[in-house]
This record gives structure tokens, sequence and C-alpha cells, in this order.
């Protein structure tokens, strides 16, 4: 019997800036997907409101005749331009009335997704990460500060990011590239965005999408630093210009996930070098020469932010990124200094403090030599295997000087209680493993009968106010340490938990298994350790009435991070805290909530 033959890759429509004229772009989009579609998508870039500001209770543009049904949307359409005068007043109700995560977009109205923030979602198989807003001092309709640090971070998951979508674009795009045919409005150097350009090479999609110029570019491919694939820009112009730009365009990408290697390492005749690592002038791509893989230390990027925002930005600091990996996506934008003598110390193991201010706080814990000699390398160098440089910046090793201790609410042998960071609700806390340890699924037998006790004193504990808890875990093979979430839920709303799971589940695709059906915990736990080899991810989440819902993540599965808490902020009605990052509190606001915690706590305590 003959292989039933591969899916067609998705069809998706991309648009610059709408300004408000929804009726224009949508006719043309019909107009397109009745004559070459059917398309699955839409996405927009730029701005998608309209620039003029609001009078009285009227809305500018067409967006009233959706919002309130006198038009329909004719395929999902998904917008990352979330500014102009209107835009808050309409978002700021979206926003309050949304439920669930939102990583694939708030709904207006049918089939009109706001992308809201920053996040990676799964569109008809395609990765898209994507940055919403535009740069700017700060509040509605600007990117923040932790929407690019979110970035970052997922710049360092494993995979292909398909397409990235920005609002503007990337500074230094044109380096490289034949200008010869280039329209003066890209050569402008209005409009440009240095931040987007240190994403884009840090995330290297294989398409970047991108508004707000006024004109449609498509830049030559371009090859990416330590990765197979090419990158292709595309700039869009404004929905009904007058210069009859285009502002719509077709593209048909088979998903990364798919692809065999022959197929991602393919290179068309015009490919050049990166524009935000070359200097600005073409050069072939054979005669660039290759770099050294990127070190895989998810904290670098964290390394480096936390100093910029404290003002060490003089250049006299080492860049973490090139010292460790010899190349850094800022280039010459970059605020720390790239010294080739420091990268071959760090090849030789010495540690980055050292080098970076001469000691190191860490003393004896630190798996890194001390020493510029090669002798003294050697010497004092430990065995790869055993160097954890992550451990002395993990959030969550007590000995690491990262580690917020005032979070902290009880001390085990082989588990400590920590309040959660930006708690979903005031009695979300962790139960995490005292040793670095990517996952409390394969922790030691001894430590499994630790974690029941601490089960069981904060059931009692949540019990006593009216609630009962709600735990669950995400594991994936870049997890570094384990936190088993805890959050408590309304007895009233208990048992609509598995409910609401299996239906975030089907949003995304995918079923639960049951891993205990008679409700036993303990039972579930042990049936969940003796399944699972430590190979591929999982996602689990034990319900009030003891039931273990299980969800294996395939390798090329990108699953949400965020998707418990996005889940139990739905059931909550608490969609606006869904993301941990809306929910910080001040240091003074946690001490005095663990503080709370604990007098209510200290009867059940396990480790009193």
């Amino acid at each position: 019997m003959a292989a039933a033959p591969p899916p067609a890759p998705p069809r998706i429509l991309l648009a610059g800036d709408a300004h408000g004229r929804l009726h224009q772009l949508f006719k043309r989009v019909k107009s397109v997907n009745q004559s070459t579609g059917p398309f699955h998508a839409l996405l927009c870039v730029g701005q998608f409101f309209s620039p003029e500001a609001a009078e009285g209770d009227s809305l500018p543009g067409d967006v009233a005749d959706y919002l309130e049904g006198r038009a329909d949307v004719p395929i999902p359409t998904y917008f990352t331009g979330d500014y102009g005068p209107t835009a808050p007043r309409l978002l700021s109700k979206a926003a309050a009335d949304a439920r669930g995560f939102s990583p694939g977009g708030i709904q207006l109205c049918p089939n009109l997704f706001w992308l809201r923030g920053s996040a990676l979602f799964n569109l008809h198989g395609l990765s898209v990460a994507y940055l919403s807003g535009k740069k700017g001092p700060g509040g509605p309709g600007c990117y923040s500060q932790d929407d690019v640090d979110a970035l970052r971070a997922l710049a360092e998951e494993p995979g292909i990011v398909d397409l990235f979508l920005t609002n503007e674009w990337p500074t230094g795009m044109v380096n490289g590239a034949d200008t010869s045919n280039v329209p003066p409005q890209v050569l402008d150097p209005q409009g440009y965005d240095p931040v987007v350009a240190e994403l884009v090479a840090e995330i290297k999609p294989r398409y970047h999408i991108a508004g707000t110029k006024g004109v449609f570019y498509a830049r030559e491919p371009y090859v990416n630093d330590s990765s197979p694939h090419v990158t292709r820009f595309i700039g869009l112009a404004n929905v009904g210009n007058k210069d009859k730009q285009k502002f719509i365009h077709a593209i048909s990408p088979t998903p990364a996930s798919t692809m065999s290697s022959a197929d991602i390492h393919v290179k068309p005749p015009n490919t050049t070098v990166s524009p935000y690592l070359a200097p600005a002038k073409s050069v072939p791509v054979e005669d660039t020469t290759k770099r050294p893989a990127e070190n895989t230390d998810l904290q670098y990027w964290r390394y480096d932010v936390k100093r910029q925002r404290q003002g060490q930005t003089n250049g006299s600091l080492l860049c973490f990124k090139y010292t460790s990996s010899g190349s850094c996506p800022r280039g010459s934008k970059c605020n720390f200094r790239h010294d080739e003598e420091a990268r071959e110390h760090c090849q030789r193991n010495v540690c980055f403090d050292f080098l970076n201010k001469g000691k190191c706080e860490k003393g004896p814990e630190c798996r890194y030599a001390h020493s510029l000699s090669e002798e003294g390398a050697v010497r004092d160098a430990k065995p790869r295997s055993d160097r954890r440089r992550v451990e002395s910046s993990c959030w969550f090793c007590l000995s690491s000087p990262d580690v917020e201790s005032h979070l902290v609410i009880s001390i085990g042998d082989g588990y400590y209680c920590a309040l959660a960071k930006g708690p979903l609700v005031p009695d979300h806390v962790l139960v995490i493993p005292v040793e670095h340890f990517p996952n409390t699924v394969m922790m030691p037998v001894e430590s499994e009968a630790e974690l029941r006790r601490y089960k069981n004193a904060l059931g009692k504990y949540y019990e006593k106010q009216g609630k009962a808890a709600v735990y669950f875990e995400w594991v994936s093979q870049q997890s570094r340490h384990a936190n088993l979430q805890a959050v408590p839920v309304a007895l009233s709303k208990a048992a609509s938990v598995k409910k609401i799971f299996h239906l975030a589940a089907q949003r995304l695709g995918f079923e639960f298994s049951v891993v205990n059906p008679d409700g036993d915990a303990n039972q579930g736990r042990e049936l969940l350790r003796s399944q699972y080899d430590g190979k591929s991810g999982l996602f689990y989440v034990e319900l009030p009435e003891g039931t273990l819902l299980l969800h294996m993540i395939d390798s090329s599965e990108k699953f949400p991070a965020q998707f418990g808490r996005e889940v139990l902020a739905g059931l909550l009605s608490m969609a606006d805290r869904a993301d941990w990052r809306n929910c910080k509190l001040s240091k003074e606001e946690e001490i005095q909530m663990v503080a709370d915690f604990k007098q209510g706590f200290s009867e059940f305590d396990p480790a009193e």
C-alpha cells in the first residue's frame, strides 16, 4: 500500500500597516482567497489601527463594523501593531475580557486575534514568534524589556522558528544586500530598530516580516551564524497606499519541523552573509568562514541584560556572548568588550567572572580555572562532565547568588518550598529540589517520599482555606532545575479543572492520557516515574481529586512553557495574570506574602 503523500504546506498571507482601513484590506484578502486560495491565515504587521483620534463614542476607520458584528473577517487574522490613538481603549477591554492562555492571540471578534507582548506559538505547523508594539518610552503600544527578554530566552530553545513578526525594521538589514534597486525609503535611516536587529540575529527565523516603513522590500536571503538555514526578510507597505506599493504578500513555507536536513541546508544562488555580522558590502557565501558553534548556556542573555540595566555599559566589561562563543549578534553595537585573548582563555576553561572582574565570588564551588597560565588552568579546572556553570546562575539553586532567598518558605532534605515569582494567586508556591535536578519525576525514592509529605501539608493548608491544590510540571529536554507548581483553587471550581485542561489540550491539538483512573495520586506518580525514561519532554497536571493527566511532548512539538498557568488563569477568570511578568510584586510585598504563608503553614510544615 502506497504511503500517503505529505500534507501540503500552509498558505499564509502577509499584510503591512492597515491604519484602520480594514474594509479595503479584507476586500483584497477575499479577492486573493477566491482567485488563488484558500489561505489558512493572514498575519498583519505595522500599525493596525487608525492614526486618527476618536471623536466621542465613534471609532475612526472600519474597526467598529467588525467588532460590533456588522462585517465579517474572512480568514483567521493575527496582528501585532497594537498602537494608535484608539488602540488602548479597544485593547484594554479585550485584555480584561480574555480567557485562558494567549500566546496565539486574544480574540477581539470572530477570526481577529491580537498578538500581545511577545511569544512563540504554533500556526498550522509553523513556529511563529512575534514582538508586538513598537519601540518607545513604555506604556500602551510599546514593547517592554520583559517582552524582549522573553524572546531572547526563546531563542535558546531547540528548533527553528519559521516566522518572526515585528512592526519595525531591524537596524542594519540592508548590510551586504544589493542596493542597486533598493527603494529610497529602505535607505532612509528612520524607522529602524536596533533591538529588533539583536533579536532577529539571535532567533534566526526562516522569514522575518515587518511593516512601518511604507514600502515593499524583499531582501536577498542571508545565512545565519551557526545555523544551517537562511533567513528571508519581507517588508510590507501600508494598506491602500497612494504609491501602489505592495501591501499584501503570499507565502507557503513548509514547517521546518517536517523538512529534511538537506532541504533546510539549501542556499539560493543570491544568498548573502548575515547583515548583522558582516560589513555593509556583498560577500559571497562561499567566502565566509565558519564560526564555532554557539555556547548553549541559557543564562548569557540574562547576564548581559542584567548588567545593562545596572548601567554597566562603559565597555570595560567583557561580553559574555562573544567570550563564550566567539560571536555576538550585537556586533559593533554591543556595549561590552569583545576581547579575543579573553576568548582564548575561556576556551581553556578559565572562569568568566575571573576574566571579567579579576576575582570569582563562588570560591571553591566554582568548577572553572582561576589562572591565566595554561598550567594553572589545567590544574584548577574540573573535568567537563563535572562542570556545571549553569548551577551558579540558576534561579532555583539555594547556593546560587541569583536565588531570591526571601521567597523561600520551608527547606527540607531533598525539597524546599518557595513563593512563586509573580504568583497567579496569593498562595501559589513551588516545590523545588534542593539539588540541581531537571525534573521531579526522576528524583531519588527518598526524595519522592519527602515530596509526598510536602504535598500532604499543602493540601491541609489549602483545605483550611476552602481550597484544593492543582499541581503541574513541564519537563523539556532543556529543563535545568525542576519546579513543581502548586496553585490553590476554590472548591467550587475544583470540579472544572479537568474539563478546562482537556479543552485547552484540544485547542493545541493533543489529548491528555490518564495515568491513574482510580485517582490515587501517590500511585499516579509511581506509574509516571516507571513510564518516563527521561528522553522526551512531558507535561502533567495533578487534578484536585488526585488524577494525573499526562502529555508526552514530541521533540518537534512547540509546547507553551506557561501552559499550566495560562489554563488556570482562564479557569479563575484572571486572563490578565496568565503571564507572570504582569504579576510582579515589590520585594516588600513578597516578604509580607511569604510571612503570611509561613504563619498559616507552620502547623503543617513537614520541615519543622
